[in-house]
């Protein structure tokens, strides 16, 4: 028993740190990073813009010559470069290109302008491909992708077991049927329903959809039906790098290292494929179209190859089925079918409706005093306002994580303080409509970024706590779901101590990796965050075991349901509690990613501020699920069997991960 508890936890724990190092090493410096951008001649300041630095980390470009600004338009219509920086006899103008990545030209933009300034330059900024309204930060072909091939690796995980006794033609024509079923309710969900891109893409994304689905699909079945080590490299190769490496929000800003591993792998193809059909008028899509086509052909020939030897079995019954036939085997197939697209129409319609629209709702904003740019802006943004004495008590409340930034009065002038280590959006969302408000009513206005603790060059946005979060959660149900396959009924005396053993050593290791290795959170919180990354996996795991021994195989179904497609959308994330939409919000506090959330980001950038209330509810699961758990293993009640094998459980699980989007 000690062996197969060690073994099915350490295997949880590898996935767990290779996916918690990828994740964060790829994502945490969302900087420009060999960047692609146009010009068309040779300034001083585009020499001093590439040697520009965001939060400490340098930027760099990829310059693309072209003779005038008509061939660096051309380019931008292809969706090639990000930018240009078009030269002039008396001034300079600087092309943005928000639809090829909005972050990109929130650290372009300040970087050019700088050294125009500093260069005593006149520089006009010009925005070409803006961002719609319902995508205003571009985060919508990531949330597009996600479904696509989340799907694609659940239809395998689903089906392989389901479809054993099927000929390689049948569970190809079940697998690549169901592509283009989850396909079409991927984009009536994203589309019609939730508006998160124009209707005038729906048919040309649909096929869109149905490839890149294929792609992970075929692929995955023919890896997991090797076993073990299959299941791994699927998990390796479309989930830990293919995910961590999809690039929604601009693949320059990802490490060059990152880049290259990202640009071979189905995640960052379907991508690149969705952006250039919504964004670039389906420029510029022959490589997605071609890599992602490869690795179904690929994974079309694998499926067949193995199958080569199961040839005439076709009426023979599935392992498990006894002489019931093939009805049964019908029916596995059906409801693994209905799991499936269950599944991917939550990921599709929580991830969607909970992200790609953010919009600041009651953000909690402190004042000292009257003031109209205030009452400008408060005219196209939701502000909780908060009367503070002066700029001291406002700091003192930001120190306490209790608003998002203030405006100080003055007498000649009003001061801005944003918070970057609140959120990622908010600071760029204030100063943009403050400075807008400013400008109308000619004020002068000053921005200060103020920061209780100051954010490190491992994560200049302070996006680290949210990366951090995935892993902990999945490594947390799959704990659950493997020690009880692995182990069954042997293991339930001591199922609550294998349980916290794990859990100390995974928040233990994850905290190595993040913090000391990868040095993306100062360093000094590292033993206050310990017990907080462990408790999140205890509480998650204990959970995921409680749903298990209830209800068998369902249970890990039900796991993922609350933990993932409900609780992560709802935890607020980078953006922020504000920026979610009025279900999201409510439900959030409820569920034990907003909570986790909160305690590691508070922890890490507030000084535990805010912290206690999650803490509560992180305890009040823990205790609850930890007296079920244990009156369960005490009375050792049964748990029922659902006809679905350990393997098929675990893959289904592994398989579930939200990361990259």
């Amino acid at each position: 028993m000690t062996k197969k508890v060690i073994a099915a936890l350490g295997l949880v724990t590898v996935i767990q740190c290779l996916l918690v190092f990828c994740v964060v090493d790829a994502l945490q410096a969302q900087v420009p990073h060999d960047m692609p951008f146009g010009v068309t001649g040779s300034s001083p300041v585009i020499d001093a813009a590439a040697e520009a630095e965001v939060g400490g980390n340098p930027i760099s470009f990829d310059f693309e010559h072209y003779a005038n600004r008509a061939d660096a338009m051309n380019a931008i219509d292809q969706g090639e470069i990000y930018g240009a920086y078009v030269v002039g006899k008396s001034s300079d103008t600087l092309i943005a290109v928000p639809a090829k990545s909005f972050f990109a030209v929130t650290e372009i933009v300040p970087a050019f302008a700088g050294a125009a300034k500093a260069a005593g330059r006149q520089l006009t900024v010009e925005e070409v491909k803006p961002l719609p309204s319902s995508d205003p930060v571009g985060a919508v072909v990531g949330l597009l992708m996600l479904p696509t091939i989340v799907g694609g690796l659940l239809a395998a995980a689903l089906l392989t077991k389901a479809t054993s006794s099927f000929s390689a033609g049948r569970r190809l024509g079940i697998l690549v049927g169901y592509a283009v079923a989850g396909a079409l309710l991927t984009d009536l969900i994203a589309g019609p329903l939730l508006g998160a891109f124009s209707g005038s893409h729906f048919w040309a994304l649909l096929p869109c959809f149905a490839l890149a689905t294929t792609a992970v699909a075929l692929p995955t079945t023919a890896l997991i039906s090797k076993g073990k080590v299959g299941t791994v490299l699927a998990l390796l190769l479309f989930i830990i790098l293919g995910l961590s490496t999809s690039g929604g929000g601009g693949p320059a800003l990802l490490p060059t290292f990152w880049q290259d591993v990202g640009s071979v792998l189905p995640p960052r193809l379907a991508t690149e494929l969705y952006r250039n059909v919504i964004y670039f008028d389906a420029n510029n899509i022959t490589t997605p179209i071609v890599g992602l086509a490869i690795w179904a052909l690929v994974g079309l020939a694998a499926v067949v190859y193995l199958a080569r030897g199961a040839r005439g079995t076709e009426s023979a019954p599935a392992p498990g089925e006894g002489a019931t036939g093939r009805r049964p085997v019908a029916r596995l197939v059906l409801i693994a079918l209905a799991l499936v697209a269950l599944e991917q129409c939550l990921f599709a319609f929580n991830y969607t409706s909970s992200s790609h629209e953010p919009v600041a709702a009651n953000l909690p904003f402190g004042v000292t005093g009257a003031s109209s740019l205030t009452d400008g802006v408060t005219k196209n943004m939701s502000l909780e306002l908060k009367d503070y004495s002066d700029e001291a008590a406002a700091k003192r409340a930001m120190d306490e994580a209790k608003i998002y930034g203030a405006l100080v009065t003055g007498k000649t002038a009003d001061k801005l303080l944003v918070v970057p280590s609140a959120s990622a959006l908010a600071p760029l969302d204030l100063t943009v409509n403050f400075e807008r408000v400013a400008k109308t009513e000619h004020q002068p206005l000053e921005v200060e970024a103020y920061a209780p603790l100051a954010l490190p060059t491992g994560d200049p946005f302070g996006i680290v706590p949210s990366l951090m979060l995935i892993p902990l959660l999945i490594g947390a149900y799959m704990s659950a779901s493997m020690l009880r396959t692995a182990t069954g009924a042997s293991t339930a005396p001591y199922r609550g101590l294998f349980l916290i053993g794990f859990a100390i050593v995974a928040g233990l290791l994850i905290n190595l990796i993040v913090g000391p290795l990868l040095s993306a959170y100062p360093t000094e919180r590292f033993w206050a965050l310990w017990p907080i990354l462990s408790l999140t996996v205890l509480v998650v795991a204990t959970f995921g075991s409680v749903m298990g021994r209830l209800l068998g195989a369902a249970g890990t179904l039900v796991t993922v349901i609350v933990v993932i497609l409900f609780g992560n959308p709802s935890s607020g994330g980078a953006n922020g509690v504000p920026y979610l939409p009025d279900f999201w919000m409510t439900i959030g506090p409820f569920l034990p990613p907003r909570n986790a959330y909160l305690l590691i980001h508070n922890m890490i950038y507030f000084d535990g501020n805010g912290t206690l209330q999650p803490l509560l509810v992180l305890l009040g699961y823990l205790v609850v699920f930890g007296v079920i758990l244990g009156v369960l293993d005490w009375r050792r009640t049964p748990t029922p069997d659902l006809g679905v094998s350990p393997a098929t459980e675990n893959d289904a699980a592994a398989m579930a991960a939200p990361v990259g989007f």
